[in-house]
């Protein structure tokens, strides 16, 4: 990929802005489709919300079976384009293990078990004793059973992102790194640092940044960002190398991390400090896994996602000119990403009606464009 340099492309058929899983993504799917296409990264490649993430690709998503139908198409999606890169992209299965300690948590997952299935999503329920065969740092009295997805893998999110652009490059895209977008004219003109290129169309798949850009060509999205923290904390001794993805109904989330055990759980609250929040994470993960109890929290790394209102992915055109968008992915992008490229692009194209009908995708066009 190339760095940032002083000559411009002064035109192009589409123009994508944001170079992380969704962008490339993109890219991709319309530069072997036969578009021009540039796309345009403020920094690196993946360096926004795409390597924020616990690096997970599932397709079980609860309370969500359009989200699920969504991933496993693209999970499929990330299959062949490892068999045609010769890359690794999927290289451990994992599995995903949702936690019930509620009656009525099995009562909900029962009235969409049909709907999941109907999407392609592999979930069933289980045993408190199966889940801890599963994760055995699960103490099985504290739950009353569980949802067990088998279809979840460990990945770099990086490597996947890397191979997006690779083959949208030897498919004749443009991808230019260090390019921040400064203004959007009426016109399709982009302005960078480097120059402007007008576009004929700009899509807008710059994750935390969507809003801003969007702005810039008097779009209105509903995304904003949100920042998060990932923790990491020792695992104990005799515990799997492997633990699946696991997730406690206090939106507490653990899996392996090389020989750690990766933490999620959301963000401090408003009047909550860093390390206020580590101690309430700290409890709840001895609560929800004993053998983890007392043991220290340490911070892993930071970043953005970028969010919609309902955690659904903001995907469309607006009524009035040609600028499409893909954000608010919720930090599920890198489970989306094929497909949302394949939305993107036919949406280019103009075939996006019938395929659309198909995933079950209702279109709402008042002000904004939205995929639902």
């Amino acid at each position: 990929m190339s760095e940032h340099r002083t000559d411009t492309v002064e035109r192009t058929e589409v123009l994508v802005i944001g170079g992380g899983v969704i962008g490339t993504s993109i890219a991709c799917q319309l530069a072997e489709a036969g578009v021009g296409v540039v796309l345009l990264e403020r920094g690196d490649l993946g360096s926004g919300s795409s390597g924020t993430t616990a690096g997970i690709v599932r397709t079980y998503f609860p309370g969500n079976p359009l989200i699920g139908g969504l991933a496993v198409r693209s999970l499929a999606a990330y299959h062949a384009l490892a068999e045609r890169t010769g890359t690794d992209l999927l290289p451990q299965r994992v599995g995903f293990l949702v936690l019930f300690t509620e009656q009525r948590q099995v009562a909900d997952f029962h009235r969409e078990q049909e709907a999941q299935r109907a999407a392609g999503v592999e979930v069933e329920l289980i045993s408190a004793a199966e889940a801890a065969r599963y994760n055995p740092l699960l103490d099985p009295r504290t739950i009353v059973a569980a949802a067990w997805s088998p279809e979840a893998y460990a990945c770099d999110p990086a490597a996947i992102v890397h191979a997006y652009a690779a083959t949208a490059e030897r498919a004749g895209a443009v991808l230019r790194t260090q390019t921040p977008v400064t203004a959007i004219d009426p016109d399709g003109r982009v302005h960078t640092p480097s120059g402007s290129i007008l576009a004929g169309t700009i899509v807008c798949a710059a994750g935390p940044w969507a809003d801003t850009v969007a702005a810039m060509a008097d779009v209105e999205l509903p995304v904003t960002t949100y920042p998060v923290d990932m923790l990491l904390t020792d695992a104990p001794a005799g515990a799997p190398h492997t633990l699946p993805m696991t997730l406690h109904p206090s939106s507490l989330r653990i899996r392996s991390w090389g020989d750690r055990i990766l933490i999620g759980m959301g963000r401090p609250g408003p009047d909550e400090s860093h390390d206020e929040w580590r101690r309430r994470v700290s409890d709840q993960l001895g609560s929800a896994f004993p053998e983890l109890a007392g043991q220290r929290v340490d911070h892993g790394w930071s970043g953005d996602l970028d969010v919609s209102p309902d955690g659904m992915a903001v995907i469309g055109r607006d009524p009035a000119r040609p600028f499409l968008y893909a954000a608010g992915f919720s930090g599920q992008g890198l489970c989306q990403a094929p497909a949302a490229g394949e939305l993107v692009r036919d949406l280019v194209l103009g075939k996006e009606g019938n395929q659309n009908d198909r995933l079950g995708v209702q279109r709402f066009q008042p002000s904004l464009g939205i995929l639902r």
